[in-house]
């Protein structure tokens, strides 16, 4: 009876190590399919035709980086781009490349998100009449170095008030501005542009990251509530993309805004939660698929993150 025991158990493990590799391989092949479709297939096909969900894009913090990125490509799709942002001098820049350089039209709307409510009076009246199919919210502010977070507030609430307003309460008005048309339309796009610091806790960026996991949250629970209506909506978890705001870091561990953008674009319709990039779900799936949690949070967190900005500066120099 013991030596059958013996057997049964000898069986058993054997059956569930057999189990444990079929799934995991199965789990490895599924993830490289997924990635090879959403990433590589859709250079040529793409998931959605963006121009057939509205002649209209809107785009806050349009003027660098990433929005600038998007408004050009979207444009070069053949859409119509408002762009929104607080330099109209940079604004007027880029409506002009745009119209020059893919014959498409543009207006232009002066905003410091950082403002409270009051500039959504004059968003929403400026944007009356126009048959809106996309909106990217995209605007945002981070920290310049890491810091702790009162080394971050030290000069008092307007820090705190200046990002919870550009980065979660813009996300939010734009949306309740936008969304209302597209919904009577049964159609639309809505891109949320999160940040990789919303899938781990990031000590040093500690007010950043939360307001990304705001923003990853809010277009996770409003894709569920409006999918059925002929809404996409899609957050976006990009790590280092050319901005203002990854100025100091070394260019070779940032994608170019470019590129980003018309990878990302790539992949509405086919995903909607993403990374955006080839490159950023490999980084993605290294980072925080394979370390664990507790990690990001333990006593050696902070050292090792100091550690890699100073060699990301460094090299920069």
């Amino acid at each position: 009876m013991a030596v059958l025991n013996i057997f049964s158990l000898e069986q058993m493990l054997h059956v569930v190590g057999v189990l444990s590799v079929l799934w995991l391989s199965l789990k490895t092949v599924w993830a490289l399919a997924h990635g090879v479709r959403i990433f590589l297939l859709s250079e040529k096909w793409r998931g959605v035709d963006l121009a057939s969900y509205g002649p209209w894009a809107v785009v806050t913090g349009a003027t660098a980086g990433i929005g600038k990125a998007y408004s050009h490509e979207l444009a070069r799709r053949g859409l119509n781009v408002v762009l929104i942002s607080r330099s109209l001098e940079k604004l007027k820049q880029v409506a002009a490349e745009i119209e020059e350089q893919h014959g498409r039209s543009t207006r232009v709307i002066q905003a410091d998100f950082t403002g409270g409510s009051e500039i959504y009076e004059l968003i929403g009246a400026a944007l009356q009449g126009l048959e809106i199919g996309i909106l990217v919210n995209n605007v945002g502010q981070s920290v310049q170095t890491p810091m702790y977070f009162l080394d971050g507030v030290y000069k008092g609430d307007q820090y705190i008030y200046d990002l919870v307003h550009c980065n979660m309460l813009s996300y939010v008005k734009m949306t309740q501005i936008v969304l209302p048309q597209m919904v009577a339309r049964k159609k639309g796009i809505v891109i949320y542009m999160s940040s990789a610091a919303a899938l781990r806790p990031l000590p040093l960026a500690l007010l950043y990251s939360a307001s990304k996991v705001f923003d990853d949250f809010f277009a996770q629970g409003l894709d569920a509530e409006y999918r059925s209506k002929g809404i996409i909506v899609q957050s976006i978890t990009p790590h280092f993309v050319e901005s203002n705001m990854t100025r100091q870091i070394n260019r070779h561990y940032k994608l170019s805004a470019a590129s980003f953008a018309r990878q990302a674009l790539n992949t509405v319709g086919l995903s909607r939660r993403t990374t955006g990039s080839l490159s950023h779900s490999i980084q993605c799936n290294v980072l925080f698929k394979r370390i664990p949690e507790w990690i990001f949070v333990s006593p050696f967190a902070i050292p090792f993150i100091l550690y890699l900005w100073k060699k990301c500066v460094k090299e920069r120099k």
